[in-house]
């Protein structure tokens, strides 16, 4: 009676939840229409009076990708914005390159900080807390070297922030779709998919994570939960400093959909790479300092692992084929919301998507099992827990 109860509870649990995350990404894309609709109607009203958004940017070693984020950065239309790059210790041509982008900003506002020290523990996070002292803006706007932002895209996301009530937006950031070969494609469809996971989660009420190098967060909403260095140390620390905010304060928290969003990131070039960044996220979902994010994502993935695990023993207890058959068709749910909502960031390959769909659990629970093993995970050749 029980081992019947377990298994077709967890079936429906599983499955119940993923409607959930669809019902979530709905309410999501709702709240963006009437957001951006509402901020464009308050930046048409404001005319030349308009809120001033710092873009804070930390940069260590970056010379190789960096032009690519500072031409795009040229492309932008909103003339309140200032850029304050923070050089954590880079010892290649960053700094050069920052300073040339100062020189030839045309009328921009453009900060420079170079750190010579950086205690952490998490480098990139003391970076981030060193730019955001010497921001002036309303709003602070985050991106990383390694990205390319859309034409528009400081607009874009200022719109969506048109509700005072709201606190932050996380926006999407996918992978250069450039490539062929399973693993470019992997990539690129592994962004995504968590992308969907944290869109669907936050239309439901459960934001717990982020991307980092897509996100604008109210300067009264980080002043009210006690600034950033109250955001404990965390291997994610976009994660982090999203469970604060809604832990810590009445904003809320939103996910942003629609193209005008889309931030591109550069993809690894290799398995140990990919595996060391997926598995940094991973332990900042499953060790989060807040009980909330870590339940939710704990969860998660512990289910996500047991119907996978239970494949193999299916030869042995075939009457375990509930748990594998709702991962299943769970994944197969979200892979065709992910691919209807974000689509045009992907590359356009088809029946392909097919193979992700299968591979992304078992991906996750590797990650997970390395995740309780706690292998250790490293950021900018800097080991951290």
């Amino acid at each position: 009676m029980w081992y019947f109860l377990f298994r077709l509870g967890f079936a429906v649990i599983f499955v119940g939840l993923h409607c959930a995350l669809m019902i979530g990404l709905f309410l999501e894309w709702r709240h963006n229409q009437r957001l951006r609709e509402k901020g464009r109607q308050q930046q048409a009203q404001a005319g030349s009076v308009r809120p001033r958004v710092s873009v804070i940017v930390p940069v260590r070693n970056e010379d190789h990708c960096l032009a690519g984020l500072l031409q795009s950065l040229v492309l932008q239309d909103y003339a309140e914005a200032e850029y304050i790059f923070v050089d954590d210790r880079s010892s290649d041509n960053s700094a050069s390159l920052l300073r040339d982008f100062a020189a030839g900003s045309h009328g921009a506002s453009v900060r420079l900080i170079t750190l010579t020290e950086n205690p952490g523990p998490n480098h990139k996070q003391y970076a981030l807390s060193r730019g955001i002292e010497l921001a002036s803006g309303d709003f602070f706007l985050f991106t990383d070297a390694d990205c390319v932002v859309p034409r528009g895209w400081v607009s874009a996301m200022l719109e969506r922030m048109s509700d005072e009530q709201v606190g932050a937006f996380i926006g999407p950031v996918f992978k250069n779709p450039a490539g062929s070969g399973f693993f470019q494609l992997y990539q690129c469809f592994d962004h995504a998919i968590r992308y969907m996971y944290l869109a669907g989660s936050t239309g439901i009420g459960a934001a717990g994570g982020g991307f980092g190098n897509n996100l604008i967060l109210r300067a009264a909403a980080l002043k009210h939960i006690g600034g950033y260095d109250a955001v404990p140390p965390s291997p994610t620390e976009d994660a982090a400093l999203v469970s604060r905010l809604r832990s810590h304060s009445e904003y809320q928290v939103r996910a942003a959909i629609g193209a005008d969003t889309h931030v591109l990131t550069r993809k690894e070039t290799s398995w140990r790479a990919f595996v060391n960044q997926t598995l940094r996220w991973n332990n900042g979902g499953l060790f989060s300092p807040d009980p909330i994010t870590r339940f939710n994502f704990g969860f998660l993935m512990i289910t996500i692992s047991m119907g996978i695990l239970a494949l193999p023993a299916l030869f042995a207890f075939p009457s375990l084929w509930p748990l594998s058959a709702a991962v299943l068709f769970s994944m197969t749910m979200d892979s065709v919301a992910t691919l209807r909502l974000f689509g045009q960031s992907l590359p356009q390959k088809g029946i392909a998507y097919i193979v992700q769909t299968i591979f992304t659990p078992i991906y996750f629970t590797f990650l997970t099992i390395l995740g309780f093993c706690r292998v250790k995970v490293t950021w900018k050749d800097s080991r951290i827990s």
